[in-house]
């Protein structure tokens, strides 16, 4: 169990719950009670069942969604909004298709940087991930992988300090995901950003962490708290013995979720 320096903490999550009204259905309860404290560059991942909150939860830090109890300080203050100190990469690229990769990367610098500044940044983070020589290509000539590189670019030339990814991968052949899971290794070394990773992987989140949450099945909350203690790169054979360790506690929380859905089947 890893345990949070009080003076460290850089991102503080406080007694957080989300409830859901529903018209004629009961409230549902999404999760309740998520503590979470991370030092500034950390790499923390969340996994956890289909439905335990962890986009959502994601989303709160965003800034993008409150939630129904709680509070969550950045620096010690109050996230209540989205905000420059915060970037987000989802699952889709979510690029403008009529937009070149240049224009999409440069977008959100176009209140804050005059032309020539966004063109420098645009031009540093692209060769950060690879992509200088499509800087004029648009979204339907690229790759899936690639337009998911001009999405962390973009997220990456906020220059946020709190960079938020909700299964970036997720969506992405597995000979693709695990090159962009290097790449993104080698970005946050180079960056020194604070991650918060959502992620339906175990071996995912175990190559890339420092830590490991784990939220139980709905109404989720944190069920454990791994600090991933192992040299990188990370090979297979030394993540080995903490994968089945992580899904032996999944596999009770999967089990929860599927005996539910077989008695909500019954009921019909």
């Amino acid at each position: 169990m890893y345990v949070q320096e009080e003076n460290s903490v850089y991102l503080s999550i406080s007694d957080i719950s989300k409830t859901f009204q529903q018209d004629k259905n009961p409230p549902l309860s999404v999760f309740h009670d998520i503590n979470i404290a991370i030092q500034q560059g950390e790499f923390v991942s969340l996994l956890g069942p289909s439905g335990c909150g962890k986009s959502t939860l994601l989303s709160i830090i965003a800034g993008l969604s409150r939630p129904s109890t709680g509070k969550i300080l950045l620096e010690n203050k109050a996230i209540t909004a989205p905000g420059p100190d915060k970037s987000m990469v989802f699952q889709e690229s979510a690029l403008f298709p009529w937009m070149t990769v240049n224009e999409n990367v440069t977008f959100p610098l176009r209140k804050k940087m005059n032309k020539k500044e966004r063109a420098q940044s645009a031009a540093s983070y692209l060769k950060m991930v690879h992509l200088s020589k499509f800087a004029d290509h648009y979204p339907h000539e690229l790759s899936g992988g690639m337009q998911q590189r001009v999405s962390i670019a973009r997220a990456l030339a906020m220059n946020a300090k709190l960079l938020l990814m909700d299964e970036p991968f997720g969506a992405l052949d597995e000979q693709t995901r695990i090159i962009l899971q290097e790449e993104l290794e080698r970005i946050w070394l180079e960056t020194e950003k604070t991650i918060i990773f959502v992620t339906h992987s175990i071996r995912e989140a175990i190559k890339l962490s420092d830590r490991v949450i784990i939220m139980g099945a709905r109404p989720g909350t944190v069920i454990s708290d791994f600090k991933v203690d192992l040299p990188r790169p990370r090979l297979q054979q030394d993540m080995a013995e903490l994968e089945e360790e992580v899904l032996k506690i999944l596999k009770v929380e999967i089990d929860k979720v599927m005996k539910e859905e077989l008695q909500y089947a019954g009921s019909d």
